[in-house]
């Protein structure tokens, strides 16, 4: 009896475990349906600025820009040497390893004087390679036209180029290379974030009841109302009492907090690769679809026809043979969409119909075009 017992509770653990698995399996991810607010929202002053400067890269293999027709780059050497106390003659400036560049980066938030950044290095000229280049001391500024930063150092490129009298092969782009932490910063950008009163939260993807459900989650959190969306991309938030004058553990924790975006029905069409992207919300009235194309083909598979051996009559000729068909699409038939169909039901349908993403892209067109489509059609 006792076996018998301890068997009975052996099944009835195992029961029980079987559907708390089924349960965890069938259950919705809540988690995965919703985001952090850090995800989807942008920082009042949290953001990089664009730097630009124009340089030389030096050391070049013969791969330089030409220098003989004069241009800008024989100018910025010319210039270059003659600050540097040297006086070059024209004869002396026909090398091939110098190189114009324009010189990128991104001066990310609240970077201070002696951190370094990643630069990216640009041809300008005719060079045609800037593998084993060095960057001289260049000048990055911004769009108040202030110096920033400071760039020098080795370029590094990932793309090659060989060629030789009748080939010649390239792999990537050789003109354009990176220099890792090649550039110090030399001036800040003044932002005094831990003193705010208020702080500016701007949605990526502006809508109503994003903004709302983003002040919601923060009003809760602090268990005030200090969140108030404005417009449909901004929400201020009042810094609470509790927060005063430490405004970075205040957006430590608000963006941790999680919610659902909204988002307005869309699909999305590249007609260029025939790629198709659909929200979970569209939606299709009742639609009747066909779709048939008629195709023609002709083939031409000419013969020789030539008489038999030793024959002293008759020629050899080229004899034409044509085969023509038709194929009308007899075997697609129609579909109808019932009224509030789903996205899955949506691309089951068109699918049924043997459809492919060019035709896919056509259709979806036409039942917007017929005002059956509630959503907007975006092509890129």
């Amino acid at each position: 009896m006792r076996y018998l017992a301890d068997a009975f509770i052996a099944a009835r653990l195992l029961t029980i475990g079987l559907v708390a698995l089924a349960l965890a399996i069938g259950a919705p991810d809540t988690a995965s349906a919703s985001s952090r607010i850090k995800d989807i929202v942008e920082f009042e002053g949290v953001r990089e600025n664009q730097l630009v400067g124009y340089g030389l890269v030096v050391g070049l293999n013969k791969t330089g820009d030409t220098l003989k027709d004069g241009g800008f780059t024989k100018q910025s050497l010319k210039s270059m040497l003659n600050r540097m106390g040297v006086k070059p003659t024209e004869d002396g400036l026909e090398s091939k390893n110098v190189a114009a560049v324009m010189i990128t980066a991104s001066l990310p938030a609240f970077a201070r004087q002696g951190n370094r950044i990643d630069v990216t290095v640009s041809a300008l000229g005719d060079a045609g390679d800037l593998e084993g280049g060095t960057l001289l001391v260049t000048p990055l500024m911004g769009a108040d036209g202030e110096v920033y930063a400071v760039a020098q150092g080795q370029v590094g490129v990932a793309g090659f180029t060989a060629s030789a009298e009748a080939s010649s092969v390239t792999r990537g782009v050789p003109t354009t290379g990176r220099i890792a932490n090649g550039a110090i910063v030399e001036r800040e950008i003044g932002f005094d974030l831990a003193n705010m009163d208020t702080v500016k939260l701007s949605l990526r993807s502006p809508d109503f009841t994003t903004a709302r459900r983003v002040a919601q989650a923060i009003n809760k959190f602090l268990d005030e109302p200090a969140a108030k969306p404005s417009d449909p991309s901004t929400v201020h938030v009042s810094v609470p009492a509790k927060y005063d004058r430490n405004v970075v553990n205040l957006l430590t924790d608000i963006e941790q907090l999680r919610i659902k975006p909204d988002q307005i029905a869309r699909v999305v069409i590249d007609e260029r690769s025939g790629i198709i992207v659909m929200g979970q919300d569209v939606r299709v009235s009742t639609v009747a679809i066909a779709q048939g194309n008629l195709t023609i083909r002709i083939t031409e598979t000419p013969e020789v026809s030539q008489p038999n051996a030793f024959s002293e009559t008759g020629e050899t000729v080229v004899v034409p043979r044509s085969n023509i068909s038709v194929d009308d699409d007899d075997q697609n038939r129609m579909a109808v969409l019932k009224t509030g169909v789903t996205l899955q039901d949506l691309v089951n349908s068109l699918n049924a119909l043997g459809l492919g993403p060019r035709d896919m892209i056509s259709i979806l067109q036409a039942i917007k075009a017929a005002g059956a489509l509630q959503a907007d059609i975006e092509v890129m």
